[in-house]
C-alpha cells in the first residue's frame, strides 16, 4: 500500500508534537523530517510544503499564512490548526458533526482549517439550535468556559510548571482572560452557528493540564422555540446519534457528580466530546466536555486527515 506522505510545519509545538506521536506507528503514513537546524530556513521549508502529500500547520497565524503561500503545486493538501483560515469561505471548517455539508467539505478541500477548541464546544452547541429554529441568529448568547493550560501553548505551560513564587502566586486559581471580550476565537463562533453577533464570551484558565468545559446559557423565554430542558436533551441525542465521538447525556446527569460538581477532565486522552442538557422549566444550560488537545485540536486534525483520505476512524 503506498503511503502518505505528511509534513508537519511546527512540531516543536504543543499541537504538532501530539499529532507526530498520533501518527509516528501508522503504517500508512511518511512522516517527513526536516533537520531541526533549517526548520526556520524558508528554503528548506518550502521543499518539505511541496514534496508532502498532506500538511499540517501548527504555527502562529502569520507564519501559517505563509507556509501556505510557499506551496505552489496543485497537489498539497493542507490541514492549518492556527486560527488563520477559520472563516475563510475558501477553507473547509474541520468539524464535521456540523452536518453533512462540514463533513463532505472536508472530505473534498485540499485546505482545511481546524476549529479552536472553545469554537468547537461552542458550535457543537449552538449551530444545530439556530440552524433548526430553535434560537434566533440574534439571540444574546453568552459562553463560559475553563480550560487546562497546556491550550495556551508553551509559553503557557513553562509559566504554570515554573518554579516561581510570582507565577504561583498569580495563577494559583481559575483565571479568567481576555477581559477586552475580543477573544480570537468569537468571529468563527459567530460564522460557524450562523449568529448575527458576536456571543458574551469569557474564558477562564486553571492550574491543571488539560480538558476544558464549555458552557451556554438560555432563557427559555427568549427561544424561538420555548424548548424545556428534557426536550433539547432528546434534540441533542438525535441530531448526533450517527457521531460515534459524540456522546450525550441522558438528562439529569447531575445526580451522576459527586457533590454535585462536574470536572472538566472527563475527555482527557481521547477524542470524544460530551453534551450535557440541565435545567428547570425556566433556564436551561448546555454544556460539552472535550480534552483542548484532542478533539480540541491534534485529534480533530487527525481527524479531519481521515476524512480527507477515507481512512477508517479508528486506523
Amino acid at each position: 500500500m503506498k503511503k502518505i506522505s505528511i509534513y508537519v510545519d511546527g512540531q516543536e509545538g504543543t499541537t504538532g508534537l501530539e499529532i507526530n506521536e498520533r501518527l509516528k506507528n501508522q503504517e500508512n503514513i511518511e512522516i517527513l523530517k526536516i533537520d531541526p537546524e533549517k526548520r526556520r530556513d524558508t528554503n528548506e521549508r518550502g521543499k518539505f510544503l511541496n514534496q508532502a502529500e498532506l500538511v499540517f500547520l501548527c504555527l502562529p497565524d502569520d507564519a501559517a499564512r505563509e507556509a501556505v503561500s510557499l506551496i505552489n503545486n496543485p497537489v498539497t493538501r493542507v490541514i492549518d490548526a492556527s486560527t488563520a483560515h477559520r472563516t475563510n469561505d475558501d477553507w473547509a471548517y474541520g468539524l464535521p458533526e456540523l452536518s453533512r455539508e462540514y463533513r463532505e467539505n472536508i472530505k473534498t478541500s485540499k485546505r482545511v482549517s481546524v476549529p479552536g477548541c472553545y469554537p468547537t464546544g461552542f458550535n457543537m452547541l449552538v449551530s444545530p439550535l439556530v440552524r433548526e429554529g430553535y434560537i434566533s441568529p440574534d439571540y444574546p448568547l453568552s459562553c463560559h468556559a475553563i480550560s487546562g493550560y497546556s491550550g495556551g501553548g508553551k509559553k503557557l505551560i513553562a509559566m504554570y510548571e515554573s518554579e516561581s513564587m510570582e507565577d504561583k502566586k498569580n495563577l494559583g486559581s481559575p483565571c479568567f482572560y481576555a477581559l477586552g471580550l475580543k477573544h480570537k476565537h468569537l468571529p468563527e463562533m459567530k460564522k460557524h452557528s450562523m449568529l448575527s453577533k458576536e456571543p458574551i464570551f469569557t474564558p477562564i484558565v486553571a492550574n491543571y493540564y488539560r480538558g476544558m468545559t464549555v458552557a451556554v446559557p438560555l432563557h427559555r423565554e427568549l427561544m424561538k422555540k420555548k424548548t424545556e430542558a428534557r426536550e433539547l436533551q432528546s434534540f441533542y441525542a438525535g441530531y448526533y446519534k450517527e457521531e460515534k465521538a459524540v456522546k450525550v447525556a441522558a438528562f439529569g446527569a447531575e445526580n451522576e457528580f459527586e457533590m454535585g460538581f462536574m470536572n472538566a477532565e472527563s475527555c482527557v486522552n481521547t477524542d470524544n466530546i460530551e453534551i450535557l442538557v440541565f435545567g428547570n422549566g425556566e433556564n436551561i444550560l448546555l454544556v460539552a466536555r472535550l480534552d483542548n488537545l484532542g478533539k480540541g485540536a491534534a485529534g480533530a486534525a487527525v481527524q479531519n486527515m481521515k476524512i480527507m483520505f477515507n481512512l477508517p476512524p479508528g486506523s
